[in-house]
């Protein structure tokens, strides 16, 4: 028994891992390409899976493939792959060139491998089963890449919109938690007006609402396939019968409503969608920034800045200054988005360098895509987790904070109008509004409780 197999290409002969599932072309890449020194995207692995099984089913049902025991051999491998057992065998690097072509090589040759082993034949005896002839038969990197991406997309776009919605739900739960709370509201970072906690957490829930909206429908985007097209579109060495029938094989494993692309050269070339929908996560990642932010900022203090809120204590902050606590939660989340958006700056310069007929750069915009979903899956979970679920408003500093600042006297404007309340403002130097207004006679401590209240604030226009 020796520890290395010998397999050849078109360059020549290279010693394998005599135990490995991949074969030559993995080993080729693996020297080519030490670069991000991390593996393809694992949902892109498990796409592969899908797309090498319906090309298989298909392949068979067409009699392209006589050997029953193989095509189960086949089959059983592609769907191990699909459900995420082999992608440990996908070792090639996230980046690489050729357009992909190294993952497809991988994938093709961990699948003609494993189905070698089920049928009891040792590794690399590709007469019986063959990465190229069987595994990769009628198909390219070409159309299998962006096809099993779309299909990865969908899978991130479907987790994304899920921790999106269940982050809307924990505002809308402080929503409705902080709806008595009246505070200062601020413009240009400045006091102006009155506001309540609850309208603030609700404006956040209604972003993320329009964020969970805008994913929802980009999916439409991503379920048309170029499956079929073969290396440029045309569908070359690809018999009509399986380019007609093999979107309809994944359509069915899937359970998604993927459709063959109309023009399939145009799909071939163009990676715009992908590009579309990087910059509706972008969007969301601005949003994500701005509510960190605001968090951070209401947060602060707690004695010497707004202090309007409490995040909960997830650790120490300082390793000098004693008791100090940070918002570590937002400032995680904000640092992840931040990199959502470089992501989608490389997506889309990547995918604008497309030349004629193909992509050459789709492992980057896989990368950047997949990675992007992941970070702000995660993101999202752990800004409600540890965040937004255990926020507790600070009530007692609100109520300070209206009495004492000039965003109360806005309030007032219906009972005394614009110069009047200018003039109240001017007087109270070292009083409040509230007690400068209560000295002088121009309202009642019961007027002032009205036009300040929660039930005023909320209202929309005067009454």
């Amino acid at each position: 028994m020796t520890d290395a197999r010998i397999e050849q290409d078109l360059l020549g002969m290279v010693e394998v891992p005599a135990l490995a599932r991949y074969g030559v072309h993995t080993v080729r890449a693996l020297a080519n390409f030490p670069l991000l020194d991390r593996p393809v995207h694992p949902n892109l692995c498990r796409a592969f899976g899908a797309v090498k099984l319906a090309a298989a089913r298909t392949n068979r049902s067409l009699g392209h493939c006589l050997d029953e025991a193989k095509a189960d051999a086949m089959e059983q491998a592609c769907r191990e792959l699909l459900d995420g057992a082999l992608t440990a065998d996908i070792r090639v690097d996230a980046l690489q060139g050729g357009a992909g072509t190294s993952t497809n090589m991988n994938v093709n040759e961990v699948l003609a491998n494993r189905a070698l082993e089920l049928l009891g034949e040792v590794h690399g005896t590709y007469a019986r089963v063959s990465p190229l002839d069987d595994l990769n038969r009628h198909q390219s990197t070409n159309d299998t890449y962006p096809t099993a991406l779309r299909i990865a997309a969908i899978w991130g776009l479907k987790e994304l919109e899920h921790q999106v919605l269940a982050l809307q739900e924990s505002f809308q739960t402080q929503e409705k938690a902080f709806a008595h709370v009246v505070k200062v509201g601020r413009t240009e970072l400045q006091d102006a007006v009155l506001l309540t906690l609850g309208r603030e957490m609700g404006a956040y829930a209604e972003a993320l609402n329009r964020d969970r909206w805008r994913l929802a429908k980009c999916e439409e985007r991503l379920r048309v396939v170029n499956l079929g097209g073969t290396a440029v579109g045309t569908g070359l060495a690809a018999p009509r019968e399986y380019i007609f029938r093999v979107v309809d094989e994944l359509r069915e494993i899937t359970g998604l409503g993927l459709a063959r692309a109309e023009n399939l050269v145009e799909a071939t070339q163009n990676a715009d969608v992908f590009v579309e929908v990087s910059g509706l996560l972008k969007a969301l990642a601005t949003n994500l920034i701005k509510i960190s932010g605001d968090l951070r900022l209401l947060s602060s203090g707690p004695e010497a800045g707004l202090g309007e809120i409490r995040l909960p204590a997830r650790q120490a902050g300082s390793s000098i200054m004693p008791g100090k606590v940070n918002p570590v939660i937002p400032e995680a989340v904000t640092q992840a988005a931040i990199l959502a958006i470089a992501h989608d700056h490389a997506l889309s310069f990547a995918v604008s360098l497309g030349s004629l007929e193909l992509q050459p750069f789709m492992p980057l915009v896989a990368h950047s895509l997949l990675e992007s979903f992941d970070l702000l899956a995660r993101a999202c979970e752990i800004l409600r987790r540890h965040c937004v679920d255990g926020l507790e408003a600070n009530e007692e500093r609100c109520r300070q904070q209206v009495e004492n600042g000039t965003a109360a006297a806005t309030a007032l404007l219906p009972l005394l109008g614009y110069e009047g309340t200018c003039g109240l403002i001017a007087r109270a130097q070292s009083r409040s509004i509230k007690e400068q207004g209560l000295q002088e006679g121009l309202f009642t401590a019961q007027q002032f409780l009205e036009l300040t209240s929660a039930e005023a604030v909320n209202r929309l226009g005067s009454r």
